[in-house]
């Protein structure tokens, strides 16, 4: 399987938290949300070091390099460094965690990155250039690396606001997976007693089958992995739970790897193309099998962005057709935080135990 589904749109978004959406492209810099062309070059040649968060910018009169660390945004030309981005009054501060001794480290730090630049206005996006609103599910995942790199602040403001379990966006459905996913949430940042707590306990009944829970997620019934998700919420919040995982065949069984392995029927795998549209799906999976990555990791070091999805129903890909024209084609998004997380949190892991083979 090759790396990206998007081969030579090499670019970097910039801006994490409450700063400026910088989009550094082969075309020029972009403001990643208004459209506008703050520094306009033709046909760089676009560089990613392996260790870096930044990139190197070379075309014809220009030599430059950008990069972003905890004080903001910065480019470098002509041993002359100028800040392009930083927080905002007020908005919370983000950690660059360092992950020092970890085998990965550069990769986890990229990865976090890719995270940490999609939240916007506090709201935790698949990806700023094609959603408007959160995906619970996402936002879940998010939450579990913002907790990893100290930055689960970044949420704060938008949980505080949250008196609905459910995002709505597939096509206005109730997803019961958002239950779990937002007691998950809350337990994360210790929110234990939020009105949205109670809320969920009194939903939970309207899914109720036997004992576990089952709806529509992604438009199918996805019970074990619906009650999975509720089960750990339950958990976390250290809330009574009588609910047991049923026995049954569910495909997306396999993206919940956080617990509960042993309580799985085994079925079809996902599929090659659906791990290259979606890859968060086998990167999930592999996860929850204990295999070896989707792809080799030396090819992830000098590529940017890491992560994507493809063919989502609703991203609005038209959005990048100004400065992203390749990707709006190929109806693909970079980077992707649901496929960031799966990728940080499986080689977190690796940290403290055996790798496979890569």
């Amino acid at each position: 399987m090759s790396l990206v589904p998007y081969p030579g749109a090499k670019f970097w978004l910039a801006g994490v938290g409450q700063r400026r959406k910088l989009l550094f492209t082969p075309q020029g810099l972009f403001d990643a949300r208004s459209g506008e062309c703050v520094r306009p070059w033709q046909n760089a040649t676009l560089r990613f070091s392996p260790d870096e968060i930044g990139v190197e910018i070379e075309t014809l009169g220009l030599e430059a390099r950008a990069w972003e660390d905890e004080t903001g945004v910065w480019m470098e030309e002509a041993n002359e460094a100028r800040l392009l981005s930083h927080e905002l009054s007020g908005g919370p501060q983000v950690t660059f965690a360092s992950f020092a001794g970890h085998p990965h480290a550069a990769l986890l730090r990229k990865l976090a990155h890719e995270i940490h630049v999609n939240v916007v206005d506090g709201l935790p996006l698949p990806n700023l250039l094609v959603y408007d609103q959160p995906w619970h599910r996402d936002a879940a995942m998010m939450a579990l690396v913002l907790q990893k790199t100290g930055n689960l602040g970044l949420l704060e403001k938008w949980v505080a606001g949250l008196r609905d379990p459910f995002d709505y966006n597939n096509k206005g459905h109730r997803e019961p997976d958002n239950l779990g996913q937002m007691l998950v949430i809350l337990a994360l940042l210790d929110q234990a007693h939020h009105p949205l707590r109670d809320t969920i306990l009194r939903l939970t009944s309207e899914f109720g089958k036997e004992n576990y829970i089952e709806g529509i997620t992604d438009y199918a019934p996805h019970p074990v992995y619906q009650t999975k998700w509720l089960k750990w919420g339950l958990q976390k919040l250290g809330l009574d739970d009588d609910h047991e995982i049923p026995l049954i065949l569910d495909d997306y069984s396999s993206l919940f790897w956080m617990d509960y392995r042993d309580q799985h029927v085994l079925g079809p795998r996902f599929s090659a193309e659906q791990g290259q549209l979606y890859p968060y799906l086998a990167w999930a999976e592999a996860h929850f099998y204990t295999q070896a990555p989707p792809y080799h990791l030396a090819a992830a070091e000098n590529a940017a962005p890491l992560t994507w999805e493809a063919e989502a129903s609703e991203a609005k890909y038209p959005r990048q057709e100004l400065f992203l024209p390749q990707l709006a084609g190929l109806k693909c998004a970079a980077p992707h935080t649901w496929h960031s997380a799966e990728m940080f949190l499986y080689l977190h892991e690796l940290g403290s135990v055996a790798a496979p083979p890569s």
